[in-house]
């Protein structure tokens, strides 16, 4: 019986190879591209998780749990909280469901539309899955049966100041709802711990933000004061834990744009967030270290 080799030899000369096959189908133009929103799914999970999946593991150190509440068929939306100036809190939920999900599915997450305003960052959002955030995306998706992301605080929860860490944010106009009524599809709460102190943000530049049309500039410890290297995320100790779906398929189709309903709704999935976000911080305890 021949020795199969070192188990590092063997892992370097898979991955080569997959590198290899994945090479020459994108020179032969063996793959597929959503023609709508741009999605390319090989390119995707053999470039672009990659680098997020070092990150997730090595980096922040990620515990993903309550994976369960995710459906591994059919629409479903994920609504969770936003933080920490720079979404890598998107990136870690999207690689974190596409590794440990058993049906290793694919977020489809809905982005703000300054990403796609930046030619390179918009178009490698795309190819990862992002859309934009509007209902008519939303809609699509999910009708077509996939699992869409979405972060209600947008940039208010992402760029809040450090002293507000973990306070959630205005859950919107309770939008995220009405998409989930109108499809009949599940909301699946999800708290995000960690993301908050990658760059605690002290200050906004609001000056230098108007001038460069962006919604703040954050000033950090590190940043900009160390120019690139203050702009390296610290490594904080992230856990992500998906709670108990919020049903919406029991509702009359009168119901839908009913402002009392679609309160209610949101005010559930947001306290939700809100408690599980207390109850993971008091397990994770120190953000740095452990």
């Amino acid at each position: 019986m021949s020795d199969p080799g070192p188990p590092i030899a063997s892992d370097l000369m898979r991955r080569l190879a997959g590198a290899a096959g994945f090479v020459r189908r994108r020179a032969l133009g063996d793959y597929v591209v959503d023609e709508e929103t741009g999605f390319d799914p090989e390119l995707s999970r053999a470039v672009l998780m990659p680098a997020a999946r070092a990150l997730y593991r090595g980096w922040f150190r990620v515990q993903m749990r309550g994976l369960e509440h995710v459906p591994s068929t059919g629409p479903g939306l994920v609504v969770a909280n936003h933080s920490g100036v720079l979404p890598f809190d998107a990136l870690m939920l999207q690689v974190g469901i596409l590794d440990e999900h058993p049906a290793a599915r694919n977020l489809r997450l809905l982005s703000a539309d300054l990403i796609y305003s930046i030619p390179l960052l918009g178009r490698v959002a795309r190819a990862s899955g992002h859309v934009p955030a509007n209902p008519g995306e939303a809609d699509r998706l999910l009708h077509a049966g996939e699992l869409v992301g979405v972060f209600p605080e947008g940039f208010k929860g992402i760029g809040k100041p450090f002293t507000d860490r973990y306070r959630l944010q205005r859950f919107g106009r309770g939008g995220f709802v009405r998409t989930a009524l109108r499809a009949g599809v599940p909301m699946i709460p999800a708290a995000i711990v960690g993301a908050e102190e990658i760059y605690p943000m002290v200050a906004d530049w609001h000056e230098l933000a108007d001038r460069l049309k962006l919604p703040y500039f954050p000033i950090t410890p590190l940043f900009p004061w160390l120019g690139p290297v203050g702009a390296v995320p610290l490594p904080s100790k992230w856990m992500i834990e998906f709670c108990d779906p919020v049903p919406t398929n029991g509702f009359a189709p009168d119901q839908h744009e009913d402002d009392g309903v679609i309160a209610e709704l949101a005010d559930k999935v947001k306290d939700t967030i809100a408690m599980k976000i207390d109850e993971l911080l008091a397990e994770r305890g120190p953000a740095f270290g452990g």
